[in-house]
This record gives C-alpha cells, structure tokens and sequence, in this order.
C-alpha cells in the first residue's frame, strides 16, 4: 500500500510538534518535517515531491506550510504553489500557527450562534496570524471588521496584508491597554480576541454591561485568559446576557477540523486548503 506522506514545511527554526501530531491524528503515515524554510529555499523540497510518484500516487504525497508567521507563512505558500505546473502538483495546506483553523472554528461557532451580517466586528490583537484569518473571515459574514495593536504601525501593515490577499482592509486601531482596547470594543456587537498566551487583553467590567456587545470569543486557554469573565471551555455558554466562547470551547472543533483537513489531502492531488474552504469545513462540521 502507497504511504501517506505529509512534508510538514515551517517557516520557523524547527517544525511545529502540535502540527506533527495532529497531522498523524489526521491520517498522515509519515510526516517529514523541515524549519526555516523561506520561499528561496523551497524548490528542491517541493521539486521532490512532485517528480517522484506517479500521476494515481501522488494523492499519497502532501504538504503542510506551517510557523508562527501569517506573512511569511503566505509567501512561503505562493512559492509552494509556483513550482506545480500540469500534473506535477500535489495537494497542499497553509495553516500558520494554526490561524486558517483556530480562526476558522471561532468565527463558525460565532456565526452558528448568530447571525454576523451587518455587525460591527473588533478582533483584538489582530495582527497575528490567527487574528489576520479571523478578521478575513468575519469578512466573510458580512461583518464590519476592524483589528487592533499594541502598535499603530502593525495594524496598518496587519490590514494592507488582509486587503492583499481578500480584497478587503480592516480598520486598524491603536490600542496599547486594556483601557485603549476597552474603549475600541465600543459599540461593537462582536468581540474576538487572538492575543497571545496569558496576555489579558479586555477586562470583564469593559464588556459585561455593555448593551451593544452580543458576542465574544478568546482563543486563550491559559490563565489569564484574553477576555475576562469568559471561561476557557465556554462554548456558546451565556455570560452577562452574552454568548461567550472560549479557546477550549472552539478547540474541540479546532482539533477536528484540522484533521479532516490533513485527511482531505490525501483524498486526490492539486487540492488547496485556505481560508475560504478550511471555513467552509469548519461551518460543515460546527
């Protein structure tokens, strides 16, 4: 029988060991993993997966761009996509530090609880990857986006990158505090928060009591979480008359879409798994 093999590429310096496991989880016989990859160092790697199986085998050979780096990880997936030509293509997946599907299990148990369209939308430290997916695909709900930052000049750059790739710019906003992302969460009727682990970002008093927020979610699970007042396995739990969803409360359908997405790999060639079809999964399967 054909191995199922999955070349785990990471921008970062060593390959992601939640990505392995996950990919093994997801169906995956071997998985080969390379770190610091950048775009010019990619031909041979991708060169070597094209030319060695046959046009029925190459389903069995996929690619996995990984790291902690949404812009890097999106140059390195072009550069991927740039060397396939005909039938010499294999299926491959852009998922940096987890943000297509991390993202895409929020946003989707979000719009499973309510509808989006029309609503104002503040992503909080929107600059990382999973904030970057998260905005694009509140977009994509019809939502009014806007992102912030510690730093205004991240979130320029965070939006221009997010209207190069869908077309569409977030208002960026400078928020260095709690009481700056308090008062920017203002008006807004959903609140994501993508911060990094332990960095409390919105204080719960900030959005209790506010008429206008009717949605909040945390992708946080470790003490002090990003929203205060939200617990981790929160999952469409009411909170202050809110619906709160917590980062183990949108991981299961994390976990379970990133599996099916690395078994969907392997299901025939040339697919290619980003944001929009990762959350078509994750609405299918919230």
């Amino acid at each position: 029988m054909t191995k199922k093999l999955l070349f785990l590429l990471d921008t970062d310096p060593a390959p992601s060991v939640f990505d392995t496991v996950v990919g093994y989880d997801g169906g995956a016989d071997h998985i080969i993993g390379y770190g610091g990859v950048t775009p010019e160092s990619v031909a041979a790697l991708v060169d070597g997966t094209i030319y060695t199986r046959g046009p029925k085998e190459k389903q069995y050979t996929a690619i996995f761009v990984g790291g902690g780096n949404m812009i890097a990880g999106e140059a390195l997936f072009k550069a991927v996509k740039k060397r396939f030509f005909g039938n010499f293509r294999v299926s491959v997946m852009l998922d940096s530090n987890g943000s297509n599907t991390t993202a895409a299990a929020g946003v989707a148990l979000l719009a499973k609880a309510k509808s989006l369209a029309g609503k104002k939308a503040m992503v909080l430290a929107g600059t990382g990857p999973v904030g970057m997916r998260a905005a694009a695909m509140l977009h994509l709900e019809g939502a009014e986006v806007a992102i912030t930052s510690r730093s205004k000049q991240r979130a320029d750059a965070a939006s221009k990158a997010i209207n190069d790739r869908f077309g569409f710019a977030p208002t960026p906003i400078e928020a260095f505090d709690n009481e700056a992302r308090a008062a920017a969460v203002k008006g807004a009727q959903v609140v994501f928060a993508a911060g990094a682990i332990g960095v409390p970002l919105l204080d719960e008093k900030d959005w209790q009591n506010d008429p206008a927020i009717e949605l909040v979610a945390d992708c946080n699970a470790q003490p002090p979480l990003g929203i205060g007042g939200v617990e981790a396995i929160d999952k469409a739990k009411e909170r202050h008359g809110k619906i709160a969803i917590g980062a183990l409360g949108l991981g299961g359908l994390k976990l379970k879409l990133h599996r099916a997405c690395v078994g969907q790999l392997f299901e025939s060639a040339g697919q290619v798994l980003d944001a929009e079809n990762i959350y078509a999964q994750a609405k299918a399967l919230a």
